[in-house]
């Protein structure tokens, strides 16, 4: 017996019922495959950004050489944020260190060789390490790098400056990284021509450094290429926004940088650094220096001109002190390098000895043993200092130590 037209139109029913529940049913595994990927990815872009975060500078405090202000903004493509990192380093002799660098691609992995990278220049950097052999250091390492994990591609610029609050210089060396911009006090904006040199990773590339003089108030400019936009502007228009949006020199450091950050382009699969430093200068009246013959007189001539100084300066708190590290120090070079000895103080938010002569040995502390008639000079020196430590120069070698400085209390006002 066949079936009935009414038969027929329920079988056409529950046919279209069961294709609308497949459809359905294929959709929601659709949508719950999206949804598990979006977690993932917000997941992936959590602990990416959470990595960097760690691995990146809690604060980027200004000292007494530079005033700083710097912006950064992660992509919000679906790769997550980028190796971007900029950082800012106290060196000897009042100098400090400014740092920007990129590493190429998102995630955990480009946060993670960030985080390696910096750390290796916060080494290197405590070394007292010119910045065209550091740079030369950090292409090393970056090959290293990329031999142990051969699945990736390794490449990362970098730029490292160094300003020298005394000389009023500031020396510049690149990998691969764009230029500083320099703005003068006068409102004038500079964009040094600096070596052009490979990213690192190359390994066994030979680099060179830029110095240039620089005025007090002259405020440094770091950033990466995510706020050029190249690929989108040419090189020459890009800079020249840059110029336009960093003068006046005289207004409020983190205007600036607003106002700089604010060229980076609203869709860009690019991260965007900004650091910018606003230089201060240490003047000659908080700055003394003196040379000593390799003679058996000197340690004492010195601990009598320091004493002076530092009666001069205010600071007979810290002569006592002060006077067993230049004897100390002095002594060593008188004993043990070749003249001219010189003993140098500074005075900024510390109080700076240094002592340099033309032989390229350095002392090293060692612990005493209770009989031993020797070696509690740096022992001594080291418990005294802030920090101690041996810079290297193309004449030989200086010693410094940094003692700390009282901070000065204000005083009340009458009642």
């Amino acid at each position: 017996m066949g079936l009935s037209r009414h038969d027929d139109d329920d079988v056409d029913v529950t046919l279209i019922k069961v294709a609308f529940l497949a459809v359905a049913s294929a959709t929601a595994v659709l949508f719950s495959q999206a949804r598990a990927r979006e977690r993932r990815l917000n997941k992936a872009q959590d602990v990416a950004l959470g990595l960097q975060q760690g691995l990146m500078p809690a604060s980027l405090g200004g000292n007494h050489a530079v005033e700083v202000c710097h912006r950064y903004e992660p992509t919000d493509s679906e790769a997550g944020v980028g190796g971007d990192w900029c950082d800012v380093i106290r060196l000897s002799g009042a100098r400090v260190a400014l740092v920007v660098g990129d590493v190429v691609g998102h995630g955990v992995h480009a946060a993670a060789t960030m985080g390696r990278l910096r750390t290796a220049v916060r080494t290197l950097a405590d070394l007292d390490l010119p910045p065209d052999e550091l740079l030369s250091r950090m292409d090393d390492l970056a090959a290293q790098l990329a031999e142990e994990d051969e699945t990736r591609d390794l490449g990362a610029t970098f730029l490292y400056a160094v300003y020298d609050p005394v000389a009023g210089t500031c020396t510049f060396a690149a990998a691969g990284h764009p230029p500083p911009a320099v703005l003068r006090p006068d409102g004038r904006v500079d964009f040094p021509q600096l070596t052009e040199h490979p990213p690192l990773g190359i390994g066994g590339t030979p680099f060179d450094a830029t110095t240039l003089d620089v005025a007090e108030g002259t405020v440094l400019a770091l950033f990466t290429d995510g706020l050029l936009d190249l690929r989108h502007r040419a090189p020459e228009s890009a800079l020249a926004e840059v110029a336009a949006a960093l003068a006046p020199a005289d207004r409020p450091l983190a205007r600036i940088c607003d106002d700089v950050y604010a060229l980076a382009p609203e869709e860009s699969d690019d991260d965007v650094t900004v650091l910018l430093a606003r230089t201060h200068a240490v003047t000659a009246d908080h700055v003394a220096a003196w040379e000593y013959p390799a003679d058996a007189r000197s340690p004492g001539r010195a601990r009598a001109a320091a004493s002076r100084q530092l009666a001069e300066w205010g600071l007979d708190d810290e002569v006592f002190a002060t006077e067993l590290i230049v004897t100390e120090l002095v002594t060593n070079a008188v004993r043990h390098a070749s003249p001219p000895v010189v003993l140098r103080l500074i005075r900024t938010d510390a109080l700076i000895c240094e002592v340099s002569d033309t032989s390229s040995t350095a002392p090293h502390m060692r612990l005493p043993r209770l009989l031993d008639e020797g070696g509690r000079g740096l022992y001594i020196v080291g418990r005294l200092a802030r920090r101690w430590g041996t810079r290297y120069t193309d004449t030989g070698k200086t010693i410094w130590v940094e003692q700390s400085l009282p901070v000065p209390h204000p005083r009340r006002p009458d009642a």
